[in-house]
């Protein structure tokens, strides 16, 4: 359904991943499932890290934070997509799409925002580990994350204000499975100049800033490691580091591919390709790549759960 002529908008239609009726069940059978891999591989570490005495350290305080926003992001897409595949109503109210927009660019900024955190935590760790403790304090902790969470809600409310101040009269088809900046950019008839600067030059200002914090740590972070003396030294500190980075490619790059570009440059096929790594993919894989993969992670997850099975039967 589209409006046109100076009809306001009160609804967006939602393109979603197919048009065809064929693999519209079969795409809700695969996304279900990774839904439902990315809320239990995420809820067993913040289980894990919540009840395991040893891991209540600053490195996994970080990384229970980023199971959380691993929960949360897709939360605020997937559902929905879900929904559209099955009953075939893609429509979405125009308050809900500016909410469904809010939440989401907010919930990416932040996961960005902590993974420079965790980048910088990792960096005091290996190149000044006597110094520590003084310097990765509770406090410090609190600190660094509360405000990766007001600087990524802080920027969201910014650039979810200024897409939806334009107009829409014309058309009300969101060439995407959700809402997202540039696709609701897209559909506005008024001057988009301002909109689309302002996520050129502050998404590209504090996305790079993020990502040369992240990658300037790791660079002296390698360059600590190369001067150990332990083989078994080395080899467990760039794997912490690869399993990082391999993050941050995945999740920083596909971000940056889709929000530091020129309204011209963007694809619909291929930008919904992007958002999935980024939005569905990746939440799904980094309980693996980050922290299953860590034997005492593993052996917490184990107990927690062994825990919970001898509970219930009692």
């Amino acid at each position: 359904m589209d409006v046109y002529n100076q009809t306001t908008v009160t609804q967006f239609i939602l393109i979603g991943l197919s048009d065809l009726p064929e693999v519209r069940y079969p795409l809700f059978v695969v996304f279900a499932i990774i839904y439902q891999f990315t809320l239990v591989g995420n809820g067993a570490i913040l289980l894990a890290i919540g009840t395991e005495k040893k891991l209540r350290t600053p490195m996994y305080y970080f990384l229970a934070n980023l199971s959380l926003l691993d929960i949360f992001c897709p939360s605020t897409t997937v559902p929905k997509m879900l929904e559209n595949l099955l009953t075939e109503k893609n429509s979405i109210s125009f308050v809900g799409c500016a909410l469904q927009l809010y939440f989401l660019v907010a919930l990416v900024g932040t996961e960005v925002f902590l993974l420079s955190v965790v980048a910088y935590d990792r960096y005091v760790a290996i190149c000044f580990p006597l110094r520590y403790t003084l310097i990765i304090t509770k406090v410090r902790c609190v600190q660094l994350t509360a405000g990766t969470w007001a600087a990524g809600f802080l920027n969201s409310l910014i650039h979810t204000v200024s897409t939806f101040r334009l107009s829409f009269c014309s058309s009300n088809r969101v060439n995407q499975y959700y809402c997202d900046i540039p696709p609701v950019v897209a559909l506005s008839c008024s001057s988009t100049y301002v909109a689309e600067m302002l996520i050129l030059v502050e998404a590209g200002i504090l996305g790079s800033s993020a990502f040369l914090l992240t990658f300037i740590s790791y660079f002296y972070i390698v360059s600590t490691i190369l001067k150990m003396q332990s083989v078994a030294g080395k080899c467990k500190a760039f794997s912490t580091c690869a399993s990082h980075l391999l993050v941050v490619c995945l999740f920083g790059g596909t971000t940056i591919f889709t929000y530091v570009r020129p309204s011209s440059q963007h694809s619909p096929a291929r930008d919904r390709l992007i958002s999935l790594l980024y939005g569905v993919i990746t939440p799904m894989l980094n309980p693996v790549i980050y922290s299953l993969r860590n034997t005492e992670v593993k052996g917490a997850v184990r107990r927690a759960l062994c825990h919970r099975a001898c509970l219930q039967q009692v």
